[in-house]
């Protein structure tokens, strides 16, 4: 990447090639012609650093801007949530390097302390042979910072500092070169001349004496670095809806092919969730096609939960089975997701034993992995409605559906789980209904009249008959004919 003619960041195969940081475009162009030189886009820096924010959210809503392109979290709450500040750090390195970015952390108790770990950590990078320069900076905190770069993730060796303690984050402080303070490196001649190398060299000087030749804003820096100073930040705050795009780098023809662009998307959502105290019931996806003379207007994915969710694994999930059974028109060239129909977010009850709640979470989680896979139409639940007539107590309905019906309570008499869609008619030998045997009487009779607000008036008695094979069924005998006819409605298991 350039800005202006100088090459200041750059990739691991260019910098194979010779390519170094500051290197102007002709040089670059002399000793490796087939580098392709990319301008650098203030505008798209700021909506991934935008987007990294709103992913990060998902973490702790206390996020700020610290120093050139970096964010500063407040995870001070969030440790015993997400396990310890190692598997939160690993947590938080995995959401930005499935962004497409890549990125380093430092952790202290003060934002400062971290921010400088993480611009270290980065320090070290550039300076290892085979590593790209990351081109904005970002802190964690108890707080904690990571450092966003604008260019593919390369998998590394994590050498960032972590520490939530004060003692070992000032000893940590004292071993760093003063240069990663930027209010120091300003004076970096005039600190050298006196034999200053590390911020420890710096804090043994007289304070008034550098208040005198720095004024107060080293001071407070190092103050605020040390946990002697406090900290003030404005914490950005997640917008009132949710629509996010983003352009796909090439023309995508398969629906598959789309999962790693949806989870970016998804990531942000997640986060913008948690910060807002939501829960997502329905969310759209546009995969917006190639404009041209036969365009075709976008085409939408609507996925809907029957239980609202923040969690972008599940929601990452519930994507995957639906893109796996869709067929494109177009090739697609972009992706818009917005969120559609919220809800409250219902915190978890954090309970150690499962609980009737738990249990129905993974009930409505595999009906929304399964209406994602099979189809709305394609899952139907039972919906009892309050009628004595079987036919039309038994009904069925879509899962989204299924709630809007009346609840009956279900009769106490036997009755079978396998019903008939039309009465089988018996035959009548030896005065006895007939069905492959004849068959015995068990139980009955259970009498049934109803049906005459509606013109469909039924007169039957049910009985428990059984066959010389041992299996159950579920007859009855009309009462409103002349001639007594017996029918077959149900199979007992």
């Amino acid at each position: 990447m350039t800005d202006g003619a100088q090459v200041i960041a750059l990739s691991s195969m260019a910098a194979a090639q010779g390519v170094r940081i500051g290197m102007r475009s002709v040089s670059v162009h002399s000793i490796a012609p087939q580098v392709v030189l990319q301008p650098r886009d203030l505008l798209r820096e700021q909506q991934a650093f935008d987007a990294v924010a709103l992913a990060l959210m998902q973490y702790t809503p206390e996020i700020a801007t610290i120093g050139h392109q970096s964010l500063v979290l407040d995870v001070s709450a969030s440790l015993s949530l997400f396990g310890g500040h190692r598997r939160l750090s690993r947590r938080v390195y995995d959401t930005v390097q499935a962004l497409g970015f890549s990125l380093t952390l430092g952790m202290a108790p003060t934002a400062q302390a971290a921010w400088l770990f993480a611009q270290d950590h980065a320090r070290q990078r550039a300076r290892r042979p085979g590593q790209h320069r990351t081109q904005s900076q970002s802190p964690i905190h108890p707080v904690s910072t990571a450092q966003v770069s604008k260019h593919q993730a390369s998998t590394y060796r994590l050498l960032w500092r972590r520490t939530i303690k004060l003692g070992t984050m000032r000893r940590y402080l004292d071993g760093l070169s003063f240069t990663c303070l930027p209010e120091a490196a300003t004076h970096q001649e005039w600190l050298e001349g006196i034999g200053c190398r590390t911020l420890s060299d710096i804090r043994r000087l007289p304070r008034s004496g550098l208040k005198r030749r720095t004024r107060t804003g080293l001071l407070d820096a190092l103050d605020r670095a040390y946990g002697e100073a406090p900290e003030l930040f404005e914490w950005l705050q997640a917008p009132a809806s949710f629509q996010v795009a983003i352009e796909l780098p090439y023309r995508i023809d398969q629906a598959p092919m789309l999962l790693f662009a949806a989870q970016r998307l998804l990531a942000q959502m997640s986060g913008w969730l948690v910060a807002r105290q939501q829960a997502v019931r329905c969310f759209l996806l546009w995969l917006v096609h190639e404009k041209g003379r036969a365009s075709l207007a976008p085409t939408t994915v609507e996925v809907t939960l029957s239980e609202p969710s923040c969690e972008e694994a599940h929601l990452l999930r519930l994507v995957k089975e639906r893109f796996g059974q869709l067929q494109l028109l177009a090739p697609v060239i972009a992706l818009r997701l917005e969120a559609s129909q919220l809800s409250d977010r219902v915190a978890p009850s954090g309970q150690l034993f499962a609980s009737p709640a738990s249990n129905a979470q993974d009930y409505h989680r595999l009906l929304e992995l399964l209406i994602a896979r099979l189809g709305a139409d394609a899952l139907r639940l039972p919906a009892p409605c309050a009628d004595h007539r079987p036919e039309q107590a038994n009904q069925w309905q879509i899962v989204h559906q299924a709630s809007t019906l009346e609840n009956a309570e279900m009769p106490t008499a036997a009755r079978p789980f396998w019903l008939l869609e039309q009465p089988l008619p018996l035959v009548v030998r030896q005065h006895r209904p007939f069905y492959g045997s004849s068959l015995r009487l068990l139980s009955g009779p259970e009498r049934i009249e109803a049906g005459w607000w509606d013109g469909a008036l039924a007169l039957r008695d049910y009985f428990v008959a059984q066959g010389e094979e041992g299996a159950c069924y579920w007859i009855y005998r009309e009462r409103d004919a002349s001639s007594a006819r017996w029918f077959l409605h149900g199979l007992f298991a």
